[in-house]
C-alpha cells in the first residue's frame, strides 16, 4: 500500500522550536527532539493532536495537499495551591480550596503524595512502601483528581525524594548519611521512580520532585558529599530527574523540580547538587523557593528580607530567568505564611509582572480569599 509523508515543526509562541511535544496520529505518536520537528508515514490522512504536559493543545486538519505543518501552541500560566495531607483528606477543607480556586485566579492544586519523613499518603500499589511501613492512608488521589479536575483545576503532585528516613533504615546500602538516601543510588531512584509512575498513571497531570539534592547544614559536611566533585553531584541530581522524564513523559505527565531558592542566586551548586543550568535542562518547569523570610540579613541591602516581599521576589526571579534551559519554564514557590494578605499579594505581583505562574506554600494549606488575584486582575482587565 503507497505511503503517505507528513512532517513539521512545533514552536513556541516566539518562534522558538519546542522540545517534548506531542504529535499524535491515530494510534501513532512522536515526541519532537531539540529542533521542533516530527514526521509520519502513513497510508491516509488523519487529523493530528499536538500537544505537551502545561502547554496549550491544538488540531491539525490534514488531507494530501499539504505535506509540511508549523503548529505552535503556548504554554498556560499555572497559579496554584499546596493542598497539605490533612487537607485532602478533609472533605470540608478540600471544599474550601476548590471554591478559592473557582473565584479566583488559581487554576491548580498541588497534591503531597509522598511527604518528608518518607510517609506515602495514599494506598500505593508499590510494594516496596508496604514492606517498611511507609504508607498511611489520608486520602484517595483518585477522587481528589477528579474533583480538582471537574473545576477545571491543573493538578501536581509533590513527590519528596531523597530525604526518606524509612527507605535509609530499611536499606543502609542505598543512605548516604541520617535520613538521607543516596542521589547516585540505583535502587533508592526506583523506589521514586516507581511511585511518580503510579502517580502519573493515577492521573495526575504533573510530577514534583522536592528533596531532589544532597542535605545541607551539617549533614552536608560529615556526609561525604563534599569529597564529590561538583560535577559529580549535579550529574547525579539531573541523572535522577533524567531516568524520570524518560519515563513520564511518554505517559503524558509533565516533570518539574522544586529547589532551593538560594541556588539561582549562587554560582555554584551550594554542595547539594542543584543549579538552575543542569536542573532546567531535565524539567519542564523550574519551581525555586522564594521564601524571604529564610532569607539573611542583609539581603539586598535589606534588614529585614522578609519585610519586602516583592523586592526579593523579583531578585529571584530575574535571576533564574537567563539560567533556564531554553523551554523550562519557571514557576516560583511563594511564601503565604508569616505575611499578611497585603504581602502575599506584594510576592505574588512580582511573579505577575514578570509573566510566569507561582505556587504558594501554606504548610497547613490555609489561605485567604483576598490575598489571592481575581481572573480580571491577572488578565489585566
Amino acid at each position: 500500500m503507497p505511503s503517505l509523508q507528513v512532517s513539521g515543526r512545533v514552536m513556541d509562541e516566539g518562534g522558538s522550536p519546542l522540545a517534548r511535544a506531542f504529535v499524535t496520529m491515530r494510534d501513532l505518536r512522536q515526541v519532537t527532539g531539540p529542533d521542533g520537528w516530527f514526521s509520519f508515514a502513513t497510508p491516509s490522512p488523519a487529523a493530528m493532536t499536538v500537544s505537551k504536559p502545561g502547554w496549550s493543545s491544538i488540531e491539525l486538519e490534514w488531507d494530501e495537499a499539504t505535506t509540511f505543518f508549523e503548529a505552535t501552541i503556548s504554554p498556560v500560566t499555572i497559579r496554584g495551591l499546596r493542598v497539605a495531607a490533612e487537607a485532602a483528606a478533609d472533605d470540608a477543607t478540600f471544599d474550601k480550596l476548590l471554591n478559592l480556586a473557582d473565584e479566583t485566579a488559581v487554576n491548580a492544586l498541588v497534591f503531597d503524595t509522598k511527604r518528608e519523613g518518607g510517609k506515602i499518603l495514599y494506598d500505593t500499589s508499590v510494594q516496596a512502601a508496604h514492606e517498611i511501613g511507609a504508607v498511611e492512608v489520608y486520602y484517595d488521589p483518585g477522587q481528589r483528581i477528579a474533583q480538582a479536575h471537574e473545576h477545571g483545576l491543573y493538578t501536581i503532585t509533590r513527590i519528596v525524594t531523597f530525604e526518606d528516613p524509612l527507605r535509609a533504615g530499611a536499606f543502609p546500602d542505598e543512605t548516604l548519611i541520617g535520613p538521607w538516601l543516596d542521589p547516585s543510588s540505583q535502587s533508592a531512584r526506583k523506589y521514586v521512580v516507581d511511585l511518580a509512575e503510579e502517580a502519573c498513571r493515577l492521573g495526575f497531570d504533573e510530577i514534583q520532585f522536592d528533596y531532589v539534592r544532597y542535605p545541607s547544614g551539617r549533614n552536608a559536611e560529615i556526609s561525604g558529599q563534599r569529597d564529590l566533585t561538583q560535577e559529580q553531584r549535579l550529574d547525579a541530581v539531573a541523572g535522577f530527574l533524567a531516568e524520570a522524564r524518560e519515563l513520564l513523559h511518554p505517559m503524558g505527565c509533565a516533570v518539574s523540580a522544586a529547589v532551593f531558592g538560594i541556588v539561582v542566586s549562587s554560582t555554584d551548586d551550594q554542595g547539594i547538587g542543584q543549579r538552575p543550568e543542569e536542573i532546567s535542562v531535565q524539567v519542564d518547569t523550574f519551581s525555586p523557593m522564594v521564601y524571604p523570610s529564610h532569607y539573611s540579613e542583609g539581603w539586598l541591602g535589606f534588614e529585614d528580607p522578609n519585610e519586602h516581599p516583592y523586592d526579593v521576589t523579583a531578585d529571584a526571579i530575574s535571576d533564574t530567568i537567563p539560567r533556564l534551559h531554553e523551554g523550562t519554564r519557571l514557576r516560583p514557590y511563594l511564601q503565604a505564611f508569616w505575611w499578611t494578605n497585603a504581602q502575599i499579594r506584594q510576592s505574588i505581583q512580582a511573579a505577575e509582572d514578570a509573566g510566569i505562574g507561582w505556587l504558594l506554600w501554606n504548610v497547613r494549606s490555609n489561605f485567604d480569599l483576598e490575598a489571592l488575584p481575581s481572573d480580571a486582575e491577572v488578565s489585566g482587565e
